[in-house]
């Protein structure tokens, strides 16, 4: 029995140790348990079936600003809004979770911060639920990533709807640029900074009877060969020169006026724009206008001629004698009549020169004696109006040119006459000749009206007449300087003129000399 009784007690002894360690690890799990609730970093607390705070953690109270003891034992109710919290109660003891739902916490300092819930029952031995435990996890910072990717979307959408804007507007300016040199009037060429040929519209394909599949792309050697772009290509030069407004006569029928500009951008060669215009019907209308004027001119010339001898017959006595009213009348007509003789035979030279037949026949001269000459013959006249004219040369030696004499005259004359119509009394003339080594200079300085601004561009012009020219002389007919201008222009000389409106005029001209 002593035995029997010695193992039992040795075996009721090892069941208190079992149990005691059972309890130990029991206590050491809760603590655990609480230590977990304690330090976890997810804003835990403990609900009550009714609704009310059973318990908090730091995390809880930290993430609400209530502390424990302001909330424990106080209904949910003060930290939720009532529908939203009433609704997770009811599913939670329904369903034993809740996983996920976006509430508002009230916080203590009056701000609401979006938290997601997670709910779980917790239960007695007889599986009766005894409360619920409630975690948050705070979508404040979530929330502001969303909306910041929000904006950020939002942005990229306005920023993809402006590059699309932009891409669609960009395709409406090329379609423009495109139908613009589509429908072009003139021909168009554009050449890359390479000299290959990049673009060619309609009209130019036309004017060389080409295709713009057979030459896009070729270089300016290779478009020597094309039709008739070898004439193009040789007038534009192998560098494609800059170029404004020049003829080419590519048949005799068929006349461009060749315009060709460097394109650039930020000083960046991007190529060279040649423009194509037809001026084959200006210069059909404009050989019609000249033969008509020279064919008009020569039938004036004879019966004008005949008026002239008729008239200088009756002047001379040689058809019976006049009085004096009927000559004062008769010399009014000869006047009149030389004036219109002067316009045919003006009217005859401008249509020679269009024509390329005012051909000069130079000799040699000398400048000096010839000026000279010229002032001797037209002195008379400044003496009658009373204005005062001088003739400087540089010296009496002799200054040799190759020139038309008659030709040369006709434009000393002609700006001589233009001073002294309009050079007012007291006024003053002067002729000057001056030198160079390789050149002489006439020059003629008056002290008359002078030209206006607005007039200047045009005053070589056929048929043009300054407004106060015409004010002062209405009989003119413009053809003085234009003709004054192709006989230096013909002779390799240069003429221009310098002048301010009320303050005269100087007009000078240029010509080379002979050893």
């Amino acid at each position: 029995m002593s035995i029997f009784g010695f193992k039992q007690s040795n075996k009721s002894q090892d069941q208190d140790k079992k149990i005691a360690l059972l309890l130990t690890d029991l206590t050491s799990l809760e603590d655990y348990i609480n230590d977990l609730f304690s330090f976890s970093p997810l804003p835990i607390c403990f609900i009550s079936p009714l609704g009310v705070i059973l318990e908090t953690n730091p995390a809880f109270e930290s993430a609400s600003g209530f502390p424990g003891e302001e909330i424990i034992g106080e209904s949910i109710e003060k930290i939720f809004i009532k529908e939203e919290i009433s609704n997770i109660t009811k599913e939670t003891l329904k369903e034993g979770f809740v996983a996920g739902k976006e509430l508002s916490l009230l916080k203590k300092d009056g701000n609401n911060l979006v938290v997601r819930v997670f709910t779980r029952t917790r239960t007695d031995e007889n599986l009766k639920p005894i409360g619920y435990f409630l975690g948050l996890f705070d979508l404040s910072n979530i929330k502001k990533t969303e909306e910041e990717l929000k904006r950020v979307q939002k942005a990229l959408l306005n920023i993809l709807e402006d590059t699309e804007e932009a891409r669609r507007k960009a395709e409406e300016e090329k379609d423009k640029t495109q139908a613009i040199i589509t429908n072009f009037a003139d021909g168009l060429l554009f050449f890359d900074k390479n000299h290959n040929l990049a673009i060619i519209n309609p009209k130019a394909e036309n004017f060389f009877k080409t295709d713009k599949e057979k030459i896009i792309g070729k270089t300016l050697k290779e478009l020597i060969n094309v039709s008739n772009f070898g004439k193009l290509i040789g007038f534009l030069g192998p560098e494609i020169k800059d170029i404004f407004r020049k003829e080419l006569i590519i048949t005799k029928d068929f006349i461009i006026e060749v315009s060709a500009i460097s394109m650039k951008k930020d000083e960046i060669d991007l190529g060279n724009l040649v423009v194509l215009h037809d001026v084959s019907r200006e210069k059909t209308i404009e050989k019609l206008k000249t033969e008509f004027v020279s064919l008009a001119a020569h039938q004036l010339r004879t019966p004008l001629s005949a008026v002239k001898w008729s008239l200088r017959m009756v002047l001379d006595g040689d058809m019976g004698k006049i009085n004096k009213e009927q000559k004062e009348i008769m010399e009014k007509t000869y006047q009149s009549n030389e004036r219109m003789i002067a316009l045919v035979n003006d009217l005859l030279n401008v249509a020679r020169i269009e024509e390329g037949k005012y051909a000069i026949s130079p000799t040699f001269i000398d400048m000096v004696k010839f000026c000279q000459s010229t002032v001797d013959s037209i002195a008379d006249g400044f003496k009658k109006k009373g204005i005062k004219f001088k003739f400087i040369k540089s010296s009496n030696k002799p200054i040799m040119v190759f020139v038309d004499e008659e030709k040369l005259e006709l434009v000393i004359q002609n700006l001589l006459d233009n001073a002294l119509k309009y050079t007012n009394k007291p006024g003053e003339v002067v002729l000057s000749l001056k030198e160079t080594p390789k050149t002489v200079t006439v020059e003629v300085k008056d002290s008359g009206i002078g030209i206006t601004k607005g007039d200047q561009a045009r005053i070589f012009s056929k048929f043009f007449r300054a407004s106060e020219a015409i004010l002062i002389e209405p009989g003119g007919s413009g053809l003085g300087l234009y003709m004054a201008k192709n006989i230096i222009n013909s002779h390799n000389g240069k003429i221009g003129f310098e002048s301010q409106s009320g303050q005269g005029s100087t007009f000078y001209f240029t010509i080379k000399k002979q050893k």
